[in-house]
């Protein structure tokens, strides 16, 4: 599976933001959809929470969709 990188200009994202900002979902209303459909692993951890900030090298691994690591 490829390692994409998603390049963030703040601090921190939200795992909502990330989601659209990645393409991975259309708009920030179908997040809550998405995590309770899809298993999110972030930094090796099962996390449903759509409000989960992320920051500079933090690795996202979503499986069937890819894995993904924010970079600033």
């Amino acid at each position: 599976m490829k390692m994409s990188t998603v390049k963030i200009e703040t601090e921190y994202i939200t795992l909502g933001q990330f989601l659209k900002l990645a393409d991975i979902i259309q708009s920030g209303g179908t997040a809550k959809w998405f995590l309770q459909e899809y298993e999110v692993f972030i930094n090796g951890e099962l996390d449903t929470r759509r409000g989960r900030k992320l920051k500079h090298g933090d690795k996202v691994e979503i499986p069937e969709v890819g894995s993904f690591t924010i970079t600033n």
